[in-house]
């Protein structure tokens, strides 16, 4: 996992690691869920993975967006 740069200074998430077809998002409280382009759509993860390799937004995305629509939760 790659620590993501939280360049706001007031996100939740932590860490994310990309894929083909996924990404896994890790959160301060310990949690980590697994987003996929069937849980949450192509577009939704193109989006996401960009604003995690930009540091910003990726927390407010999750929470508008794409909360509930994890694949599964790792941890």
């Amino acid at each position: 996992m790659e620590r993501y740069a939280n360049k706001n200074g007031d996100s939740a998430v932590s860490t994310y690691e990309i894929g083909i077809n996924y990404i896994y998002i890790g959160f301060k409280s310990g949690s980590t869920y697994e987003y996929t382009y069937a849980s949450a759509g192509p577009v939704n993860i193109e989006k996401m993975k960009a604003l995690a390799r930009a540091g910003r937004g990726l927390n407010t995305f999750i929470t508008k967006y794409v909360n509930n629509k994890y694949a599964q939760k790792i941890r």
